[in-house]
């Protein structure tokens, strides 16, 4: 009797082991690594930029005026992502005081001085994009107050129309705020002070260009 069982016993367990060996193998997959999608840059921005800059002022009767000041204003902007490249368009309107004195003979009681109190721009951007990396060039028109004053006399204040350039470098900081550095030289031409600037020259002209750095954090939507 208990050879009997034993052989029932041994029977089951070979044919289960059979059907175990007909079963299909169960593959085992691992989940894909997660890959964090490139940044975006495509979209409208508003942000604060201010930085510093210094420059030059040229009167014919007094020769060059060296300048140096501060600025800080707002921006707006937007960008289209196409591959790796983004274009924009980008705006900004700045209150400043980039300004000097010179002291040269003719110059008396205080000086002749020349100051810039405020800079807006409108310019082109053109940027190549390292997923949250942006190098980029800009350029465009440039707007701005030019103050020529000579103590004791009227002087003269002239909103100028130039040019402006530079280069920057924005990195997004978390998905809708990102950071930038920037380095800008803009040009605001030249006006006739005459004899409000007292120097006894009628066509007597002031030009001004200047060179700035500035920084800004932008708001993305």
């Amino acid at each position: 009797m208990k050879r009997i069982l034993l052989a029932s016993v041994g029977a089951l367990a070979m044919v289960s082991m059979a059907n175990a060996a007909d079963l299909p193998r169960q593959m085992v997959t691992k989940a894909p690594a997660y890959v964090a999608p490139y940044y975006n840059w495509t979209g409208f921005y508003l942000g604060i930029n201010g930085g510093g800059g210094w420059g030059s002022s040229s009167w014919d009767s007094t020769g060059n005026i060296d300048l140096s000041g501060g600025m800080i204003g707002g921006t707006v902007g937007y960008n289209w992502q196409m591959g790796a490249w983004v274009l924009g368009l980008e705006g900004d309107v700045d209150w400043a005081s980039i300004k000097g004195t010179t002291n040269v003979p003719g110059c008396f009681a205080g000086g002749c001085a020349t100051e810039n109190t405020w800079l807006g721009t409108a310019r082109g951007r053109v940027g190549y994009a390292f997923d949250r990396f942006m190098p980029y060039i800009t350029g465009g028109a440039a707007f701005g107050g030019v103050d020529a004053n000579h103590a004791g006399f009227t002087g003269q204040s002239s909103t100028q129309v130039g040019w402006v350039a530079g280069v920057g470098l924005e990195f997004a900081v978390v998905n809708n705020v990102t950071a930038k550095v920037e380095y800008l030289h803009y040009d605001l031409g030249s006006f006739t002070c005459g004899l409000n600037c007292g120097n006894g020259f009628v066509n007597d002209t002031v030009s001004f260009n200047a060179d700035v750095i500035r920084g800004g954090l932008n708001l993305r939507f």
